[in-house]
């Protein structure tokens, strides 16, 4: 009941925070509760309960905080182990040179020329004169 009541508090203070300017100053809001501090992450939303401890504040992550950053992770770790993948047999990510293929380069000419085309043809009908009516 104590950690609700600590809960609430934090929100109606976290809610009050977020609209002052104080909020936007930096990515993070620390708000004291009666064991310790709330950290907000402005930018998530992620609270974090610290506690002061050697003259340091230590916070930690909540239970379902630290499953979805491990997920997280996890996803990350198998991205690059698909590049590594890719990379080991041989398959480049870009030609040697960093250029795009012959295909793709003759694709982006293509749509050069056809942007230039109707470009040029819109300009075209500032310079016709009008006809009267």
């Amino acid at each position: 009941m104590i950690y609700l009541k600590q809960m609430m508090t934090v929100t109606g203070m976290l809610t009050a925070l977020m609209c002052t300017s104080a909020f936007a100053e930096g990515r993070y809001v620390m708000v004291k509760v009666d064991n310790g501090y709330v950290r907000m992450d402005t930018q998530s939303g992620a609270m974090s309960m610290c506690q002061t401890q050697n003259d340091q504040i230590i916070c930690k992550m909540a239970a379902d905080e630290r499953a979805a950053f491990n997920e997280d992770i996890s996803a990350l770790e198998d991205r690059v182990a698909a590049l590594e993948k890719r990379l080991s047999v041989g398959t480049p990510l870009v030609n040697k040179e960093g250029l795009p293929s012959e295909e793709e380069f003759e694709r982006g000419l293509g749509y050069m020329e056809k942007f230039m085309r109707r470009f040029m043809g819109i300009a075209k009908e500032f310079d016709e004169p009008k006809a009267a009516n």
